[in-house]
């Protein structure tokens, strides 16, 4: 599917914005005038159309809030956060310095807490421990009642936000009475940009500690837990339940068995050799040619050597060799909802892999163009994605029950 752009990365990247309308995080019309002013490829002009945008529906969301038409400014302040995080998604040819990186993530957040004061459900903006450090997370509950309720965790991916969690899954999660526990762990969202922790492939040791934090909430049923894995974060989840058993389902969306083949597949099989022979002094020349005409493959590598904390191209693609489900898929134990998108580029038969090595009940839904949802993610088909998931997940908990 090719949506405003030809170019891959903007087409799936605008659509991804798009798609998030449904839960009020976009209006179709800004998205096309916004797009209609962005040349293929241009990642200046992205930066300047997307905050631009966002800049505008903040005042909007502003000017509202102050005059108290409060369901406006609330509509207002979750699209304008939808933007800044779309504004700020190709800024990586040094984001450990450049300043954009922080002040779009700050005000994607920020506006994001002013929306989330105006939902209907409270919003608890919450710290997880986390060895010497917090994991930044919200809880949203469906009501202030106290009554415990069954809950999603979401795990972010490569490049999502706690903040994009509500657009993801939160909201339909919400609707039909799940609550949503939502956190950015290394790697991720603001526990990579304002602190600076990289990726760890054993997600046990990231995942126990936020399970352990819903475990004292009375809110959450604790039988009744499930994870959601964004993209890179099906791997994460997938991992931890390997180790940590307490998760009553995951959700894998999509099915990632193995991190390094993803990212091997972009490249050209002589170049994928010296990757692993460590001849960076030859890769990292090839890499520089190659990402000029190549926003896809220049934005992986990018975002990955932040994220990894790689000091080149083919150290981050080395470091991904250790984020795979081999030797570790047998011993999850939860049932597992297992999606994957026909037509998609990142992760290209690795569902078939995680149902191949699963030994716990699970389930393959393989989502497709004449849907609409061939995407990574299933963007733009949100609807659907979410009623494939939570009827999976409702059915799945009954039967849980049942069985006590």
């Amino acid at each position: 599917m090719k949506f405003l752009f030809q170019d891959d990365s903007f087409s799936f990247e605008t659509l991804r914005a798009a798609g998030f309308s449904v839960d009020g995080g976009s209006d179709i019309s800004e998205i096309l005038v916004t797009a209609s002013k962005i040349s293929e490829g241009d990642e200046e002009a992205w930066h300047r159309e997307w905050k631009a945008l966002a800049q505008r529906v903040h005042r909007i969301g502003q000017d509202a809030l102050a005059k108290g038409h409060k369901i406006s400014a609330k509509d207002a302040f979750l699209r304008t956060s939808n933007y800044y995080r779309t504004a700020e998604f190709f800024r990586r040819v040094d984001p450990l310095n450049d300043p954009e990186v922080l002040t779009l993530s700050r005000l994607s957040r920020d506006t994001f807490l002013q929306a989330a004061a105006l939902l209907d459900g409270p919003v608890e903006d919450v710290k997880i421990p986390y060895g010497n450090h917090l994991l930044p997370a919200y809880l949203f509950l469906v009501d202030g009642s106290g009554v415990p309720r069954p809950t999603v965790i979401y795990t972010n991916g490569f490049d999502s936000t706690r903040e994009e969690a509500y657009f993801a899954i939160g909201a339909s999660a919400l609707r039909r009475g799940y609550n949503v526990l939502a956190y950015d762990g290394p790697g991720q969202g603001a526990a990579i940009r304002e602190d600076r922790l990289p990726f760890r492939p054993d997600w046990e040791k990231v995942l126990t500690p936020v399970i352990d934090f819903a475990f004292k909430r009375p809110e959450i049923a604790k039988d009744k837990i499930a994870h959601f894995g964004y993209s890179l974060g099906a791997y994460l989840i997938a991992r931890a339940a390997a180790f940590d058993k307490r998760s009553a389902a995951l959700m894998l969306d999509d099915g990632m068995f193995d991190f390094h083949e993803t990212n091997v597949i972009a490249l050209p099989p002589f170049l994928a050799k010296w990757v692993a022979e460590g001849r960076d002094d030859v890769t990292t020349p090839i890499f520089d040619l190659l990402k000029k005409n190549n926003t896809g493959l220049r934005w992986l590598v990018q975002n990955g050597m932040w994220t990894f904390g790689a000091n080149s191209a083919g150290d981050y693609i080395r470091r991904t060799k250790e984020y795979t489900l081999a030797g570790i898929a047998q011993n999850i134990t939860a049932p597992t909802l297992i999606l994957e998108a026909e037509g998609d580029k990142f992760l290209p038969g690795q569902a078939a892999k995680v149902s191949a090595a699963l030994k716990s009940p699970h389930k393959v839904v393989t989502f497709r163009a004449f849907e609409g949802a061939e995407e990574h993610c299933h963007m733009g088909a949100m609807r659907l994605a979410h009623q494939t998931m939570f009827d999976w997940l409702d059915e799945t908990l009954a039967s849980r029950g049942a069985q006590k």
